[in-house]
């Protein structure tokens, strides 16, 4: 026998230690001391160093078989080589997209649901990603690597977790997605799929990964590690009971994510969630204490774990590894970020902006219209999340894809979300106009900022100073748009402001100091306007922007309408890689650059694929295979 001291959730571990060695001489018994036989280490395959569970606990591994295995199986998903051309947010495609599955992609710690806001172009079987290729000819993603492996689950519901944690949870990814080399996915016949949701998200399966892994702080959930965790077999009873555990906490869980207006599940913001009669946060919560307190029961049970063994899991000998210190923990190589808690008042009004652009149904507020059934675990993405405006429903207010900040005005925003604010009987703020100037921009680019891409949807074009602002709602977007912009709202602007102005010309000097106040800006705002006019006219005609593109790309040409300093920055610096060819796959680029990207259409078969043009690419000819000479008997050639 060995004698081991652990002291790792110590702070004081110098008083710990000499009391655990006192302990120790006096043959008394302590719990920071371990007597094991390190011969029993090897009854987990790899033998890690896990001293701390008990012999029991440790045979585990030999008496149950391993989860991989038979009709079950864990794998390692695509990456891309290239996300910021293969990789978009959901709210970026069109609604209508045959080249976009959702991209699991790894995230954050969330038991049972966790929405999926990022897709992957995998159009045509990935061609585009296959055939995307280095200097030396190899593909640059892992997708060869896939072929006979991976790829063959592609577009199959299952599980996925994220890519490391202190506590292991496990979400569901429904049908027709990919999954990422992060956002590895465990398989099994789908009708057991509920059943192990509730087994990954257990405590005594999060007891084995640790002790298989040989650590209890973070640990990365590879494929080898989270496929080799024993598995029991379950009688009928036992499995049903745990489905229906796992639905419920998907159900409940994905009930929270209602008042996220990104989330496929979204309903209404936090403030109106209420009136729909089936949201409690707080009672959530509980539920889902209760559901995982049960989940547990049963898998304690069918592990066989002792009550020791299960008060070791539960946190007795571990370290203080909570869901706090879990929620942390962001997922580097997923590049996702946490979504922070959303000011009530400022949600409610970005709700209200969503509904002006037809974006939002108002209806669910006011009763008028109903909630839509949830979705089942594993049914595929919806085009749209429940609390926009159904396909063909009239919209809150109608216009061609442009509202603007101009007091008066028949399309001005900020009297349109408080016509909003007032149909769903709720106190209009005082300061709506100041906020949508000052204040909603930045706060809605942090908020549709997702797996490192910048997403926003309304996008607020200006005059220099800002005293004029058009807002331009992307999924709109059209190559008419800025003709748009300049025929109905830029011209009879100024002509508006070229009246005023003759008006207080013609005084001459009659005019009040006041007068010349008023004459002075207008003046200055009519030089303006007219700087913005001739910047959209010569935008205009060759203006052809695509969804498939994505925000930044398709919003980059008009960087320089654009207030918001960081955004623009980004945008110029997108321009200018734009103009130098970096991104010759976008179908902007072929817009203003033609020649160019049809020439490397020639050479490129994946950009020849992106813009339609496989006709263009000449196959290279097979370099001719070097003869090798026979060896000689004496082994010189």
């Amino acid at each position: 026998m060995t004698t081991f001291l652990r002291l790792l959730a110590d702070k004081d571990k110098a008083n710990h230690l000499l009391a655990s060695c006192t302990a120790l001489r006096a043959g008394e018994e302590n719990e920071r001391v371990f007597q094991v036989a390190p011969e029993s280490f090897h009854a987990v395959p790899g033998a890690p160093f896990a001293y701390w569970v008990s012999e029991a606990v440790r045979h585990t591994f030999k008496r149950f078989p391993a989860f991989d295995g038979g009709k079950r199986t864990v794998k390692q998903g695509l990456a891309t080589a290239d996300d910021f051309r293969f990789v978009r947010v959901w709210w970026e495609i069109p609604a209508d997209n045959q080249r976009w599955y959702g991209f699991a992609k790894g995230g954050s710690f969330s038991r049972f649901y966790a929405d999926m806001p990022v897709v992957v172009n995998w159009a045509g079987d990935g061609a585009e990603i296959k055939n995307n290729l280095n200097e030396k000819g190899g593909i640059r993603s892992n997708v060869w690597m896939l072929r006979d492996t991976a790829a063959n689950f592609f577009l199959q519901p299952g599980l996925t977790w994220p890519l490391r944690g202190i506590t292991f949870s496990a979400q569901v990814v429904p049908k027709n997605s990919v999954f990422s080399v992060a956002g590895k996915m465990a398989f099994a016949p789908e009708h057991e799929l509920e059943t192990w949701l509730a087994v990954f998200n257990s405590r005594p399966f999060d007891y084995l990964v640790r002790l298989f892994a040989g650590k209890v702080g973070g640990v990365q959930y590879e494929v080898g590690l989270i496929g080799g965790i024993p598995v029991v077999t379950m009688n009928g009873d036992q499995s049903l009971q745990l489905s229906r555990l796992a639905r419920r906490g998907w159900s409940i869980k994905r009930a929270l994510a209602s008042t996220e207006e990104k989330s496929h599940a979204f309903l209404l913001p936090a403030v109106l969630r209420s009136r729909l009669g089936d949201f409690d946060p707080q009672g959530v919560e509980t539920e889902l204490a209760s559901i995982q307190t049960q989940i547990d029961d049963i898998a304690f049970s069918l592990y066989g774990f002792s009550d020791s063994d299960k008060m070791a899991a539960l946190g007795g000998q571990a370290l203080p590894d909570s869901e706090d210190l879990v929620e942390e923990m962001a997922d580097e190589e997923s590049g996702d970020e946490f979504d922070q808690a959303v000011d009530a008042t400022a949600g409610l009004l970005a709700w209200a902006v969503g509904v002006a652009f037809g974006r939002f149904d108002w209806r669910l507020a006011t009763g008028e219209r109903q909630a839509p059934p949830g979705p089942d675990p594993f049914d595929p993405l919806p085009v749209q999340s429940p609390g926009m405006l159904p396909v063909g429903a009239k919209p809150f207010h109608t216009y061609a894809g442009i509202l603007v900040d101009d007091q008066g005005h028949l399309h001005d925003l900020a009297r349109l979300v408080e016509e909003v604010l007032s149909r769903v009987e709720v106190t209009v703020p005082d300061d709506v106009r100041r906020w949508l100037q000052r204040d909603f921009f930045a706060f809605h680019l942090q908020r549709y900022s997702k797996s490192r891409r910048k997403a926003p949807i309304y996008w607020p074009l200006s005059t220099a100073s800002g005293s004029y602002t058009l807002w331009i709602y992307y999924p709109s977007l059209s190559s008419q748009t800025l003709y748009t912009a300049i025929n109905d709202f830029v011209e009879p602007k100024l002509k508006q402001v070229d009246t005023d102005v003759a008006a207080l010309r013609n005084k001459g000097s009659a005019r009040s100091r006041e007068d010349e106040k008023q004459f002075e800006s207008l003046q200055a705002f009519e030089l303006e306007l007219i700087e913005l006019r001739d910047t959209l006219l010569k935008l205009a005609p060759t203006y052809k922007p695509n969804h498939d593109d994505g925000v930044q790309i398709s919003a980059a040409p008009l960087w320089l309408l654009f207030r918001h300093k960081p955004w623009q920055k980004v945008l110029k610096d997108t321009w200018a890689k734009l103009e130098k060819g970096d991104y010759d796959w976008a179908h902007l680029a072929m817009n203003y650059w033609p020649e160019r990207v049809r020439e490397k259409c020639k050479t490129d078969k994946s950009l020849a694929i992106a813009h339609d043009l496989e006709n263009l690419y000449i196959e290279p000819e097979a370099k001719p295979k070097k003869a090798r000479g026979k060896k000689k008997a004496g082994g010189d050639e």
